[in-house]
């Protein structure tokens, strides 16, 4: 039987961890690697890979996330988010292969107070959401076979992420301070590997948003994973956000309710599986 090839980018990142995991024990996909991460910056590169490994998917899991760092350097925030994008899709065109392109809830300015769907037209205000979004463009010009996901507030074992930072306040016996208006979704990297397996070997392309079901506030969430781990003690206190942030970018997955191809799970229901697979609640 023929094997699916699959060439993850940024595969030591949150969700291409998860999806490695997932893909390694699975006899019908196959993971093409280099000995050396390729630069998705680089188009040379990207092309001399992409020639020899030959995928039949590219999941473009790469990206400069650090929000600080994008407004420090914004030309490093396009190298990565947008450029390394448009040499992914060159080399998609090439191959003549899917490319799944993983975007953001960035790409919103945060300012309205609706769910955003997928019709709904970006204005980003960061250099992270700008550069994110630059990317999806360069996406959908330069090859048809495209997919692109946005998804919210992502959180995994991959790295310190905020699970971790809540909870290494509250091991200190620290309360914990967090914006008042920033609100979007907690969405797990498993949970998000789940949809992006699904579009593998499906045919659906365009846009999708793909945020666990649910929205809450960066204080609500972060009351919620002291609750569970068992620190209900510790105070969550609010306070003006960032003004170059975000606030609102709840997303609507109407595509993928609309076309039955997937359905998220509940917001709270993974992060509660999540705590306990990992280790993060008291015994």
């Amino acid at each position: 039987m023929n094997q699916t090839s699959i060439w993850i980018t940024g595969a030591e990142g949150r969700l291409g961890q998860a999806l490695c995991k997932e893909y390694a024990n699975n006899t019908d996909f196959r993971l093409v690697t280099s000995d050396t991460d390729v630069p998705v910056e680089d188009l040379d590169e990207v092309l001399r890979f992409a020639n020899v490994a030959k995928p039949d998917v590219i999941i473009n899991c790469a990206g400069l996330t650090d929000t600080v760092k994008c407004e420090e350097d914004p030309d490093m925030a396009y190298t990565v988010n947008a450029l390394g994008a448009r040499n992914l899709a060159i080399a998609a065109r090439r191959l003549d292969v899917k490319l799944i392109q993983l975007s953001t809830d960035d790409v919103f300015g945060g300012q309205g107070t609706h769910a955003l769907n997928e019709f709904d037209i970006p204005t980003p205000t960061t250099i992270y959401g700008k550069s994110k979004y630059a990317g999806e463009k360069l996406v959908e010009s330069l090859t048809d076979k495209h997919v692109i996901v946005r998804s919210s507030w992502n959180y995994g074992v991959a790295s310190k992420d905020f699970v971790d930072r809540i909870l290494d306040l509250a091991k200190a016996r620290q309360s914990v301070e967090l914006p008042f208006d920033a609100f979007s979704t907690p969405t797990s990297a498993n949970a998000l590997a789940g949809f992006v397996e699904k579009l593998v070997v499906s045919d659906e392309y365009g846009i999708f948003h793909a945020s666990c079901e649910g929205g809450c506030s960066r204080a609500d969430w972060a009351r919620e994973i002291l609750r569970t781990c068992g620190y209900a003690d510790i105070a969550v206190h609010t306070q003006v956000g960032e003004t170059q942030q975000p606030r609102f970018t709840l997303l609507d997955n109407m595509m993928m309710r609309i076309t039955g191809v997937y359905a998220m799970p509940e917001w709270k229901m993974e992060l509660h599986t999540y705590l306990k697979e990992n280790g993060y609640v008291k015994e």
